[in-house]
């Protein structure tokens, strides 16, 4: 299938956790809206996201954030190529809203409808800074998720090396609550760290293992551990420090495991993406081991568009649209979807 137009116009939708996300993305690579209603003002008295509440606010945003998205963007149904949605991963009732939402205006108003894996949308959000060449690498870091993927080709998607246990981005929320820290922890940890130094010397599990793999919950539990040990004797700990010597562990271990992996892999660019691309820490680290790679580029992931939202499923969603890889009205939520070696192929 082609554009019907001088431009692709692609509606997109986002709910997999706790963003309530539409946009109109043209061509895969520009943003006419990118609407996000977020919700963790009502999440951080429960210190992290309780899938039930974030359902109905993605029932009661979604409509609103249709209606925003397409006024902002200057556009009408009639204007439209496609609708995109994120069908997984995630949480099986946030995801239920986008896919219903999205499901029914693409009948409504006789469109393709486009299934896209929320990881692919993460890496894709490099679109936004420049073309993806290939062959490239992502090393994609969330709440949920840290991963190494390989991609020889455009769609093409290879896991090469995965958290074992906690992502990193969940180590971060955890270690955050225990500093009394509000859901999400992870800006208040990175910005600590800046202004503390490494004296607690963490655990780099995995570090010199021969594979790809991370590892976070022992670096998790030394950090409880020294914290309640450090109570139990009327301690007071700096939270600067505990802050800069978790962060020195987790960017050490990502950082490591990824120059390994490109060394093994070589590719035209490395791209940073999800929502602990955001982190500082990490991104200076990685822009200094790379800056005398003569091989691989590294992309960062915009940080308006680290966490979850709506471009950047409308970025994929263009390569999904020329590959010709369509939903139809059988399209479910899959909470546990994994990368194929085609991202897009619907099980």
């Amino acid at each position: 299938m082609s554009p019907t137009k001088d431009r692709n116009l692609i509606l997109a939708f986002e709910s997999s956790c706790d963003e309530t996300s539409v946009a109109v993305i043209e061509d895969g690579h520009k943003i006419l809206s990118n609407i996000v209603a977020t919700q963790i003002k009502s999440h951080q008295r429960f210190g992290g996201v309780v899938p039930e509440v974030a359902s109905r606010h993605h029932i009661e945003e979604v409509t609103l954030c249709i209606k925003d998205a397409l006024s902002e963007a200057d556009v009408t149904y009639d204007d439209l190529d496609a609708v995109a949605v994120t069908y997984g991963p995630g949480l099986v009732g946030a995801l239920l809203i986008g896919v219903t939402a999205a499901k029914t205006l693409a009948f409504a108003h006789n469109l393709p409808l486009i299934p896209v894996n929320h990881m692919a949308g993460h890496i894709y959000a490099a679109r936004y800074v420049e073309p993806i060449a290939f062959p490239a690498m992502a090393l994609l870091v969330s709440g949920g998720h840290t991963e190494l993927v390989y991609m020889p080709a455009e769609n093409e998607f290879e896991i090469i090396g995965e958290t074992r246990d906690d992502a990193a981005g969940e180590a971060y929320d955890k270690v955050g609550r225990v500093m009394g820290v509000n859901y999400p922890a992870g800006k208040t940890v990175d910005e600590w760290a800046h202004q503390g130094h490494d004296s607690f010397k963490f655990p780099r599990a995995m570090e010199k293992d021969d594979n790809f793999d991370f590892s976070f919950s022992g670096l998790k539990s030394a950090f409880i551990n020294t914290t309640h040990h450090a109570d139990q004797i009327g301690e007071t700990l700096n939270k600067q420090d505990l802050s800069a010597s978790f962060q020195q562990a987790v960017v050490d271990v990502l950082a490591e495991k990824t120059q390994r992996a490109l060394s093994d892999y070589p590719v035209k660019q490395l791209i940073l993406a999800g929502g602990v691309a955001a982190n500082h820490g990490l991104r200076e680290r990685l822009e200094q081991d790379l800056q005398h790679n003569p091989i691989t580029h590294l992309v960062k992931a915009p940080l308006n568009l680290c966490g979850d939202n709506a471009a950047m499923i409308g970025a994929f969603a263009y390569v999904a649209y020329k590959h010709g890889i369509f939903a139809d009205a059988t399209l479910n939520a899959d909470p546990s979807l994994e990368f194929d070696w085609l991202a897009n192929s619907v099980k």
